[in-house]
């Protein structure tokens, strides 16, 4: 548990530890070697000064996954990393909620951010962590929310806990490994995969939170795969089993809205038209460019690129919509004759189905002048063609 031991952490939770806490929340964003001194300063011996000052740092970083609640977490970088943001953990929990499920089997809790979720709207969670100092972490911030009583955290392998007790099951499987980073073959997640995917038929209620680029062909038969994105970035795949299930594919823009359907339509082709849409990546992920384009009229301009067009505007919260300017096949020398022309000295630059690389792109084109552009790199009924869009 790098930066806290079990030890220090039963200290952090003492009220001389809750004043380190406070300390090292106070002077924690000046430099860390006066910070240190600081808190030595006012008693604090050298190890609990450092945990407080980590914890401090990891607080502030956290706050855009958990709000106010971070000011009372406790974090490890990697847990932080990899835990559910509360956003996302709520409208999970709020799911699964109005299904019925009064007891949930969270498998690999992390931090414990499903798990607060679930305790929050009632839910009796059993939380599994097969890390000591992450379980122990779960546990500190379960008591630190008030919700000690709902949540129960055991140390222990996943694949022993007797999921059938339970009304619902939920799975974070790690995709990390120590030495390695990220793992990208389900086969090595942790638990692995057969196990995982093998929850839903032992109960029927079981959600999956997986990595986004997960391949579609794993969906478990009759599940749902969403798609989640925040803010524009998409952070998590899910697959929704059994009566939890409600639509084949379902990309979720929190706080935005969501697109449903059933992943295998395929959009109309034609012309680039006056208007250029770039869809949110959970809708790209999901497969439901074609739901997308049908729901504005548009249409693709080549059927293997994920990019919209339409002839008139229209306002949509599922993509970046761009005015186009002009449309020409790629040439290095005619783009950077008519970026001259126009005084375009800053670009700025999508691409999808190109090889070519931004910001090398930006250097051979020698760019100067005082205006801004969009430039979208892209194929064309299947030839490299650039689109020149108005600035936003």
């Amino acid at each position: 548990m790098p930066g806290v031991t079990p030890e220090l952490l039963a200290l952090l939770q003492t009220p001389e530890g809750a004043d380190a806490l406070a300390a090292a929340a106070e002077v924690g964003d000046g430099e860390p070697l006066a910070a240190a001194s600081a808190l030595r300063a006012r008693g604090f011996g050298a190890e609990l000064a450092a945990a407080a000052l980590t914890q401090a740092s990891l607080r502030r970083r956290a706050a855009v996954k958990f709000g106010p609640d971070a000011t009372r977490m406790f974090f490890t970088r990697p847990g932080l990393e990899q835990a559910t943001r509360a956003v996302v953990a709520e409208r999970r929990a709020a799911r699964l909620a109005a299904s019925g499920a009064a007891t949930l089997a969270d498998l690999g809790c992390g931090l414990g951010s499903d798990a607060l979720a679930a305790a929050r709207l009632g839910i009796s969670v059993y939380a599994v962590e097969a890390d000591p100092g992450t379980a122990a972490l779960a546990a500190a911030n379960a008591q630190a929310a008030g919700l000690a009583d709902r949540i129960t955290v055991t140390c222990a392998d996943a694949t022993t806990v007797d999921v059938e007790r339970f009304d619902a099951v939920f799975a974070d499987p790690a995709r990390r490994q120590a030495g390695r980073g990220r793992v990208f073959d389900p086969k090595s997640y942790s638990p692995p995969w057969d196990f995982v995917a093998g929850l839903a038929e032992r109960v029927p209620r079981t959600v999956l939170k997986l990595a986004p680029g997960i391949d579609h062909g794993l969906l478990p038969p009759g599940a749902e795969g969403e798609w989640v994105s925040v803010g524009g970035d998409l952070v998590e795949a899910a697959f929704w089993c059994g009566p939890l299930a409600s639509a084949p594919r379902r990309a979720t823009l929190v706080g935005v809205g969501e697109l449903t359907g059933s992943g295998l339509q395929r959009a109309p082709v034609g012309p680039v038209g006056a208007w250029f849409y770039d869809p949110d990546p959970a809708v790209v992920r999901s497969h439901l460019v074609a739901e997308f384009a049908a729901a504005i009229g548009g249409r693709l301009g080549d059927p293997e690129i994920a990019y919209v067009y339409t002839d008139d505007p229209v306002d949509t919260p599922f993509a970046r919509r761009l005015a186009v300017t002009d449309v020409l096949p790629f040439s290095l020398k005619r783009l950077r004759a008519l970026l001259r022309d126009r005084g375009v000295g800053t670009l700025e630059i999508r691409k999808r189905g190109s090889a070519l690389v931004p910001d090398q792109l930006r250097k051979d084109l020698k760019l100067s002048g005082p205006l801004a552009a969009g430039l979208v790199l892209t194929r064309v009924d299947g030839a490299p063609t650039v689109l020149l869009t108005a600035h936003s």
